[in-house]
């Protein structure tokens, strides 16, 4: 089964509609270092996940999903 992925607007859509955004982060880095690794080096985890996700072949918003990295369902 293919990754469907909810849109707040649209909802339940295809994932080839979308561009993955990466993995969710908190934004405040305190040094250069903890900013290079936030946006460079993500941590990669097997199994949930928070991710952003932008609907780029639809209504043009950015999404948060939790995404199980083993099986690919959406929660």
């Amino acid at each position: 089964m293919a990754l469907s992925i909810p849109c707040d607007l649209c909802g339940h859509r295809p994932f080839t509609e979308f561009a993955f955004g990466g993995e969710w982060r908190e934004l405040d880095a305190s040094d250069t270092e903890e900013e290079f690794a936030r946006e460079y080096l993500p941590d990669n985890p097997e199994g949930p996940q928070r991710e952003r996700w932008f609907h780029a072949m639809g209504c043009r918003t950015w999404t948060t999903v939790t995404r199980d990295t083993r099986t690919n369902e959406i929660g």
